[in-house]
């Protein structure tokens, strides 16, 4: 999180996206320098913007002449240090997505190069979440500020007319961000409640930034619904805990009231239909069951597949699959499945689903390579091991059947 406001402020300071990004990991690797033997500051966010600072005015005095520019360097850096700038977008981090997020990018470029910035992804952890190679995903980053550079795109706000054409790919990085705070691509940790909070904070920001956009309040709504469960998610031990198992009374009420507020805006701006409010509606009928056995699988199945029409993806096939599989048996689900063939061939949810399909239909030894594969696809240690778990237990339902016991 510090990375995201460090890049973002020094955007402000410089002017220069991938500049500032350069600056950063020079301040970041001063760190690494000389924390270990000098301690932590009490201020590290604030040390880190210090020196970055430093190394840009000697960087922008290096590259201006005396003869020519002393009177652009005596008026542009004294002024960015309190820069208070009467602009729609205020907020440093946001405003940073806003100029990631510039029409000379793709969506995917966007998208991706927002993440690696703001929300500290590595590129492995980016093209997963993108379903791509990690070379693929390299080589569209480095593109991506090629193309910001050469284009002069600086650290912007964009005007009101600017914002609805950059608004769609604002919010898919924001949902991003939160997804991978609820569910960590990878590492020790299922979750990084951080990127909630930030993601969340951000979706805030937004619905004032644009009160009449019903996607912006579908988008926060979903974010709030999910995180109330983040206090039930993980065990003492940080095992996850499956969303049949969470103990309902640690969900936070308040994010679920707000979630629940926000979901009934975007429905009164004629947004209800649209994808992130269909999510949040999903959640919505979670959040309103007040045990597991309350759940309401038959509407959520339905809600699915009303995703599945205005957001064609196999990914929410798949999730209306896990629905239909509680509403209608895991017979029907495992079709559905099975109908998805190659298009998640390397997305450890398939194996992992159908795992727990063939389980329940009584096919241990066949549902434990299903969970065995997609143990070998996570790069989440927690993942991992749960899905580990799912295949020992498969083991041992087996032997019971060739035992006859």
């Amino acid at each position: 999180m510090e990375a995201a406001r460090l890049i973002a402020g020094l955007a402000r300071f410089v002017h220069d996206v991938p500049r500032a990004e350069d600056l950063a990991q020079d301040a970041l690797v001063a760190a690494l320098e000389q924390w270990p033997t000098g301690g932590i500051p009490d201020r590290p966010g604030s040390w880190l913007m210090t020196v970055a600072k430093r190394r840009a005015v000697d960087e922008i005095r290096r590259d201006i002449t005396l003869a020519g520019k002393v009177e652009l360097l005596g008026r542009d850096l004294p002024e960015a240090e309190g820069l208070g700038l009467p602009e729609p977008v205020e907020d440093d981090v946001l405003r940073l997505m806003f100029t990631v997020c510039h029409p000379v990018l793709t969506p995917e470029a966007r998208t991706a190069l927002t993440l690696k910035m703001l929300a500290g992804l590595t590129t492995d952890e980016i093209a997963r979440a993108f379903l791509v190679p990690t070379t693929t995903m390299a080589q569209r980053i480095v593109r991506a500020k090629r193309t910001l550079a050469e284009a002069q795109v600086g650290f912007e706000s964009p005007a009101a007319d600017e914002l609805a054409p950059r608004l769609a790919s604002v919010l898919a990085v924001v949902y991003l961000v939160f997804n991978e705070g609820y569910s960590a691509t990878a590492g020790e940790d299922h979750l990084r409640p951080a990127l909630c909070d930030e993601a969340m904070r951000l979706g805030r920001i937004l619905t004032a930034l644009v009160p009449d956009a019903p996607e912006v309040h579908g988008l926060l709504a979903l974010m709030e619904l999910q995180a109330s469960r983040l206090p039930a998610r993980t065990g003492p031990d940080g095992s996850i805990v499956t969303l049949l198992d969470q103990d309902r009374g640690r969900w936070d009420q308040l994010l679920i009231h707000r979630g629940l507020t926000g979901l009934a805006r975007a429905a009164a701006l004629g947004g209800a239909g649209l994808p992130y409010a269909v999510q949040a509606a999903i959640a919505a009928v979670h959040a309103r069951a007040r045990t597991a056995e309350e759940t309401d699988w038959v509407r959520i199945a339905a809600l699915y597949a009303v995703l599945a029409r205005v957001l064609p993806s196999p990914v929410v096939e798949l999730n209306r699959a896990v629905a239909v599989s509680m509403a209608q048996g895991p017979a029907v689900a495992l079709t559905l499945v099975d109908a998805l063939g190659g298009r998640l061939a390397n997305y450890y949810l398939l194996p992992s689903v159908r795992g727990d399909l063939l389980a329940k239909l009584g096919r241990p030894v066949e549902a434990r390579a299903e969970f065995e594969r997609a143990a070998a696809l996570t790069a989440n240690t927690r993942e991992r091991d749960l899905l580990l778990t799912r295949a020992r237990e498969c083991e041992g339902a087996a032997t019971e059947d060739l035992s006859g016991g």
